[in-house]
């Protein structure tokens, strides 16, 4: 039965989920944490960074994380093969027919409205990050700490050039020293 829910779960984020992994947070976080309650939402937020941290989309990553918790090694398959099987399938069709009508005023014009939607989904998967398990205390306690060094990770990498890379290892350095 686990089987069937880990295809059924990752299958219905691949078909759903549209923008890469960061869009797809809030769909796995459902699924995950509130449908079937397979983790926690601190071990979501923990898969979250360990899905970030490792080579590969954060999506297949926790897709394939989460498998292997809930049904090991063949779990972690399912799981994986079930969240890009749909991918794999569309990506056949659709480019068969944006090759044949790539110059179409509607093809060109539905795709560049799909930009700020997606946005949208990565804002929101940005602000349910923002929960207990990461920021818990907003008050004038050691945990602003993390709330500090997330604004200015933000406005580093939104207004210089800065290393993104140079940035995790100072963030896990203040981290460190301050827990």
């Amino acid at each position: 039965m686990i089987y069937f829910q880990l295809f059924w779960a990752y299958l219905k984020i691949g078909i759903f989920g549209f923008g890469g992994g960061y869009a797809m947070l809030s769909m796995i976080q459902f699924e995950i944490v509130d449908h079937y309650g397979w983790m926690t939402l601190e071990e979501f937020a923990d898969i979250v960074a360990l899905s970030q941290m490792t080579p590969g989309p954060v999506g297949i990553n926790m897709a394939t994380f989460t498998g292997y918790t809930v049904g090991g090694f063949w779990g972690s398959m399912l799981a994986t093969l079930s969240l890009v099987m749909p991918s794999l399938l569309l990506l056949v069709f659709v480019l068969k027919f944006l090759f044949k009508n790539k110059d179409n005023f509607i093809v060109k014009s539905t795709l560049s409205s799909m930009k700020p939607v997606i946005a949208g989904l990565i804002f929101v998967a940005a602000l349910q990050m923002m929960n207990p398990g990461n920021f818990t205390d907003f008050g004038l306690h050691q945990n602003n700490i993390s709330v500090i060094i997330c604004a200015v990770s933000f406005v580093a990498v939104f207004f210089t050039k800065i290393n993104p890379i140079l940035l995790i290892i100072a963030s896990g350095l203040v981290g460190y020293l301050v827990y």
